[in-house]
């Protein structure tokens, strides 16, 4: 097996491995693998992958094992983004390379910890997940004898870092650019490796992104009923929700509430991948892209769901929004996520003598700035049972080191 192989089977605007730009390391690619499967393995093996286990995305991990956490998300990302892709004639396991890191960089936490040590890191360039992501597999994993990081290829490293588009130039996100300096990871390796951060990604990297939409929002609506944070009788009135409720409850009854919900949830999941790929057929066919580069070129996203499928997207978000990650239940919580984020990193900057040795080292040897970062690095890679007993024999006298 070699690795073009594939290359049959693929879309003519698919990433292929054999055309690949490379990696900002020059090293020999495997024999047996193509160097999108060999980035997805080491993701796979990398210990940031493992540590999204115990980093959730609302609720904390000691609230029940039952709800999901970012290592969860990230394999149902990665479902989705396959099934879609094998439809698409895109390159799989460019996408599923994609699904499977996009969280990396997440704190603990959930957004309460990101929100945090963004506050705490203001001084100090702030933090972003997206571009801490990219830390992560470029300096911060420390396995390989040959390089730090992961040395992805320059297809997966641009899909991390503009799976939402664009981040300057006249096609960037309104906000996405304005005027306002990149966040400093990525402005400091894109001019070492340029990901060309003015054009679209790769229409793998576009699936993975809505992929990621399609499982975060449909999941949250089955954690936030378990939690007992809504009810499923307030879906009723939700465009489509409501819809599909009525219609799994004609069909089978009067179902236990579980099952309900199972139900409805795999139903609004197929609902939006064939949207999706019914409007993303119809852009390629109006574009009419022959090669993954003219997709970076088009005008606007290849990968897209209608507009109607995208004003009950927003109507199902902003339900999630005011129900569920603003219920007061979640908003204690994240209080309290947020304290212990931000006394851990004024801890840390403060007596950068209590990190763990490595941590320690090069903190002795750094100005404020690069101190504060790697405090930060430190934090982000932490799940929430190490903040959570990291904060107890910090704060606590009694608790035992």
């Amino acid at each position: 097996m070699t690795p073009g192989r594939f290359a049959e089977t693929l879309a003519s605007y698919a990433s292929r491995p054999e055309e690949s730009r490379g990696r900002a390391q020059s090293e020999m690619e495997s024999p047996t693998r193509s160097c999108f499967q060999r980035d997805r393995d080491r993701v796979i093996h990398s210990g940031a992958f493992r540590r999204l286990k115990y980093k959730t995305q609302v609720f904390v991990y000691h609230e029940g094992d039952y709800y999901r956490t970012r290592l969860t998300h990230s394999i149902e990302v990665a479902q989705i983004a396959r099934s879609v892709c094998r439809r698409l004639g895109l390159n799989e396991d460019l996408a599923e390379a994609l699904a499977l890191a996009h969280d990396l960089g997440h704190t603990c936490f959930g957004h309460a910890g990101e929100d945090a040590l963004n506050e705490a890191m203001t001084p100090f360039g702030g933090f972003d997940h997206n571009a801490q992501a990219l830390r992560v597999v470029t300096s911060l994993e420390r396995r390989y004898a040959e390089f730090d990081g992961l040395n992805l290829t320059w297809e997966t490293l641009e899909g991390l870092v503009k799976h939402n588009g664009p981040l300057t130039g006249s096609r960037a996100a309104k906000g996405a650019d304005g005027g306002q300096e990149l966040p400093p990871a990525i402005a400091d390796f894109n001019e070492e490796f340029d990901l060309e951060l003015d054009s679209f990604a790769s229409a793998e990297a576009q699936v993975a992104a809505l992929s990621d939409d399609i499982a975060y929002n449909n999941h949250d609506i089955d954690d936030g009923v378990r939690a007992g944070l809504f009810s499923i009788e307030e879906l009723q009135d939700l465009p489509l929700v409501g819809e599909v409720l009525s219609e799994v409850r004609g069909r089978y009854g009067n179902l236990e509430p579980s099952r309900l919900i199972h139900e409805c949830i795999r139903r609004l999941i197929d609902r939006m991948v064939n949207d999706l790929l019914t409007e993303t057929g119809r852009r390629l066919a109006e574009g009419k892209p022959q090669s993954a580069q003219n997709v970076r070129d088009l005008a606007a996203p290849v990968v897209a769901f209608s507009e109607e499928m995208r004003k009950n997207d927003r109507a199902l978000r902003e339900f999630l929004f005011h129900r569920m990650y603003r219920h007061y239940k979640v908003n204690r919580m994240m209080s309290k996520a947020k304290r212990i984020v931000r006394a851990l990193f004024d801890y840390y900057l403060a007596e950068p003598a209590c990190l763990p040795d490595e941590w320690r080292d090069k903190a002795a040897r750094s100005a404020e700035a690069e101190r504060a970062r790697l405090v930060a690095d430190y934090i982000a890679g932490m799940t929430d049972r190490f903040a959570l007993e990291e904060h107890q024999k910090l704060f606590e006298p009694m608790a035992k080191d």
